[in-house]
């Protein structure tokens, strides 16, 4: 072998040592979440510990409708553990994509921007979103009354996203959760809120706050667990666990505890293409 044939040759076992090198640094992203997660024994779920009764804290311990769901889903996929990550609807996406954690389960609504960035079970819950004022409040009574008034909402959520693209003039205030922003509402700090009909109606009769929600729902939201793009396999499992859920009465039995409320006529409403 000549000189440059020595060389071309070295040189290409360079760039193959170095691509094995990057490959190994990428986090492992490679592989389908479903082998991961049975690897290691642990579903790593994040929400965001501050949404009740979809999911909060109590004693410093994660409760409500997700924390049950994401149990019942780690078992029927035949993973033992599971261990709840804090975040936000601001993170989640990225939290995903850097594998802080392995999927979302905390009301994340289904939308094809998101959709471009990660991957989505099938609906597991359907939310109705409303306007909340200030009890004593008169002036607001549909979506065109909110023109040019401050209108609060949950950071990162499409809530926010809604504000700023469909009300004219709104001054958009955002809080780590809804339980800041209708107490910030209450306290006169603010015109309105855009939040869950049933969410809203929840924390105002647990934290005593004088609000009320008023008009038509805004949209109703459908809301899946999102994951790691490239994880077909994790997906069949996560469809598969949430369609028995659905047939064998456990979504209807943690819904109606929860929040008091059978969620699977809801979800059986959807569209095919949706459902």
């Amino acid at each position: 072998m000549s000189q440059v044939g020595r060389m071309r040759k070295g040189l290409a076992l360079l760039l193959t040592m170095a691509s094995a090198v990057l490959m190994g640094c990428s986090g492992g992203g490679s592989t389908d979440v479903l082998a991961d997660v049975r690897d290691s024994g642990t579903l790593r779920v994040a929400l965001t510990q501050a949404n009740p009764p979809w999911n909060f804290l109590d004693d410093g311990k994660p409760v409500g409708y997700d924390v049950d769901v994401a149990h019942e889903v780690a078992r029927r996929i035949g993973v033992d553990n599971v261990e709840f990550v804090a975040s936000n609807f601001q993170s989640f996406i990225e939290g995903v994509r850097a594998e802080r954690f392995d999927i979302v389960i905390s009301g994340q609504t289904i939308t094809e921007e998101r959709k471009q960035q990660v991957s989505f079970s099938r609906p597991y819950q359907v939310n109705g979103v409303a306007i909340f004022v200030p009890s004593g409040d008169r002036s607001i009574g549909s979506l065109s009354d909110l023109e040019d008034k401050v209108v609060a909402v949950s950071a990162g959520t499409t809530q926010e996203q809604f504000a700023r693209e469909e009300i004219q003039g709104a001054q958009v205030k955002t809080y780590q959760n809804a339980t800041l922003g209708l107490t910030d509402l209450a306290r006169g700090n603010a015109d309105a809120m855009l939040v869950s009909r049933f969410q809203g109606s929840y924390l105002a009769k647990q934290n005593d706050l004088a609000v009320k929600p008023v008009g038509k729902l805004l949209e109703s939201e459908v809301n899946g667990m999102s994951f790691r793009k490239g994880s077909p396999a994790f997906k069949k499992e996560i469809d598969k666990a949430i369609a028995s859920m659905i047939a064998d009465g456990t979504l209807s039995r943690i819904s109606q505890q929860w929040l008091g409320l059978d969620m699977v006529p809801e979800l059986n409403a959807l569209p095919p293409e949706q459902g």
